[in-house]
């Protein structure tokens, strides 16, 4: 009986994971459709609190909601023509970067020869491509760029989903088969998601414009193209500071040198160490109890998936994953590995020791029933 029992499990199992293989990759093919609604949910749920707002101060929904698609038009369009034009007057200042390069490079050559080492400044220019200080923003804003061509249909869908975010909720809670037991995990499941996502916003516009503002102290070509990137890469965690603090350092070293490039680096490292570890913790508690490894692998996971979107929204998308993982009897050993440490793992298992979720009933009850009556 025992072995069965074990047979049954893994083929449900197996099922389980060919399902999921599946269904990942359906959403990997229909990802034309699927980045745009889910690039739509989170820019909804980012303008949510501002309609809550206004509707304080009296003004209409409607109004609140075509003031604020509004400005996302604008929006857009103004990052689309500062991206394009800094690209384009980039390109043109090429090869006077290139010379610069050669300059800076002009003493560690001499040093070099001075110990028989000959390194030809071509040799240079192919490692240290001035090039290449746009070419990995450029990539991930053309991918964003890519999906900002469907404006109009990401607008509409804004615009649905803010007229239904009120109803949305109830019609979750009559949905689901126990909505008493279900209520608290989707509130639960709604705040965290909608205060992540203003929280990181706001954080992530504070990096910006500090940003910005350190790098027009010191002088750096595109210092608010710089800042756009800052702001953008603060949603990716760990990584994206440093990917967004590349390019600028390179240019800062191109243009002034070691000393330069050094300050460059600080005001990154400075801002994102402030913003990172003291005023977004405040803000946001302890966090939504991701562990760093999960944190990292999601970013991944979701960029492969979702491509440059996925990776803005790696984070969010992985909360999601686990809230609603935390609210299945089944699925709870997922949202234990996704926990932060061991002891919100253990406070997970008390809690569900104390009050099991309602398929944990389920299936009590259907072992109960089996035991009286017997084995078939």
């Amino acid at each position: 009986m025992k072995g069965i029992h074990q047979s049954s499990m893994a083929v449900r199992s197996f099922i389980v994971m060919a399902c999921v293989v599946i269904v990942l990759a359906g959403i990997k093919a229909a990802s034309p459709i699927v980045v745009p609604f889910v690039l739509s949910a989170f820019l909804a749920m980012i303008c949510n609190p501002a309609i809550r707002l206004m509707s304080r101060f009296k003004i209409p929904k409607a109004l609140s909601v075509l003031l604020l698609m509004l400005f996302i038009v604008l929006l857009g369009l103004w990052l689309a023509s500062l991206v394009g034009s800094s690209i384009n007057e980039f390109s043109k200042q090429l090869p006077v970067y290139r010379a610069q390069l050669i300059e800076q490079f002009a003493w560690m050559l001499d040093k070099l020869q001075s110990f028989n080492i000959h390194i030809s400044r071509q040799k240079v220019l192919e490692y240290f491509d001035p090039g290449m200080a746009l070419s990995m923003t450029t990539n991930m804003l053309s991918g964003v760029g890519s999906v900002m061509a469907n404006l109009f249909l990401i607008i509409l869908t804004i615009v649905f989903m803010l007229f239904e975010a009120q109803d949305m909720p109830k019609k979750l809670h009559l949905a689901l088969d126990d909505p008493d037991m279900r209520l608290k995990q989707i509130d639960k499941f709604l705040h965290s998601v909608n205060q992540y996502m203003m929280i990181k916003t706001l954080v992530s516009l504070a990096t910006g414009v500090i940003v910005g503002i350190g790098l027009s102290i010191i002088g750096i070509d595109y210092a608010l193209l710089w800042a756009v990137i800052a702001f953008l890469f603060n949603y990716i965690p760990n990584i994206g500071s440093i990917i967004a603090a590349i390019p600028a350092v390179l240019l800062a070293f191109i243009q002034f040198g070691p000393g330069a490039a050094g300050a460059t680096g600080l005001l990154y490292l400075g801002t994102n160490m402030v913003m990172g570890n003291v005023i977004e913790p405040k803000f946001m508690g302890k966090g939504l109890g991701l562990s760093t490894l999960v944190v990292f692998l999601s970013l991944i996971f979701w960029g492969w998936l979702l491509g440059s979107v996925g990776m803005l929204l790696s984070v969010p998308l992985t909360m999601v994953v686990k809230i609603g993982m935390e609210s299945s009897q089944s699925g709870m050993w997922l949202a234990i590995l996704l926990a932060d440490n061991v002891e919100e793992a253990e406070d997970k298992m008390s809690a569900l020791d104390a009050n099991p979720l309602p398929e944990a009933t389920l299936l009590t009850n259907e072992n109960d029933v089996k035991k009286d009556n017997g084995p078939e």
